[in-house]
């Protein structure tokens, strides 16, 4: 969650910090090595611990985002144009905190398709003004690499795959929140995902054209991101439907072609 300039320098002081390429970037290889670790260790030995992960990383995203909120209000910098949970990657932790907890389909789709196709960009490419050890710096780099962290875990650690048109189901709602968060912007003069005019900082959108038909470059860019995180999990769906198929056929009283049937 990248913090406004105007919060980041009340909270520090009138002072922006230095960010250190190499303090994000060690954060970024730890938590990285210790996602691997903890996928790998829940597919070879599961058990009841990979649940009390999971709910570790939930609380970890939950008290992150309250955090976050919590030091803008003490800090008086909260304002409903800048300081709503409303962009993707802020809406993310919550939704990545439920899953974790709760771990139903909709909910780890969610994580999965928005955590590599959006927030997992924020690591890359990290929009952070202050930096290490600063309050700000750790809610940044706990926000995203959680998200991530989450995603990965649920869905190639405990293996909860997603759901046949989970694409279009994803996309939909994206669209739908989207569109949610356009109203607000409207209502409030506020700029929330960047729907009402480009960004003042260089980011990936400035590669997708100008405004506003870097909305429609984005729409096709998710598309495809979407489907690409969707393909791999294509064969092990055929296979269970193939499964189910051979079950079907197999069953005691299945139905079966009377003699002389066209």
């Amino acid at each position: 969650m990248a913090a406004p300039d105007q919060a980041l320098r009340s909270k520090t002081g009138g002072m922006v910090a230095v960010v250190s390429p190499f303090a994000y970037g060690l954060c970024v290889l730890v938590g990285l090595v210790a996602c691997a670790a903890a996928c790998l260790g829940a597919r070879r030995r599961p058990g009841t611990w990979t649940l009390t992960m999971a709910r570790l990383v939930g609380l970890a995203l939950a008290l992150d985002a309250c955090s976050y909120t919590v030091g803008l209000l003490v800090a008086g910098t909260w304002s409903a144009r800048t300081s709503l949970p409303l962009p993707l990657c802020d809406v993310a932790v919550l939704v990545a905190a439920a899953a974790c907890f709760w771990r139903t389909p909709l909910l780890v789709e969610l994580t999965y398709f928005w955590g590599l196709a959006g927030t997992l960009q924020g690591v890359l490419t990290p929009d952070l003004s202050t930096g290490f050890p600063h309050l700000v710096f750790w809610q940044y780099v706990i926000g995203h690499l959680g998200i991530v962290f989450a995603a990965l875990f649920l869905v190639v650690g405990l293996g909860l795959a997603p759901r046949r048109h989970a694409i279009l189901r994803i996309f939909a709602i994206t669209l739908a929140y989207s569109a949610l968060v356009g109203l607000v912007d409207a209502l409030t003069g506020a700029n929330y995902m960047f729907l009402r005019r480009p960004p003042g900082e260089w980011t990936l959108l400035r590669l997708l054209g100008p405004w506003p038909w870097y909305l429609l470059s984005v729409t096709g860019v998710a598309l495809v991101l979407l489907t690409a995180l969707d393909a791999p999990f294509w064969p092990g769906r055929r296979r269970e439907a193939a499964r189910l198929a051979d079950e079907t056929a197999t069953r005691p009283g299945a139905a079966r072609p009377s003699v002389g049937a066209p």
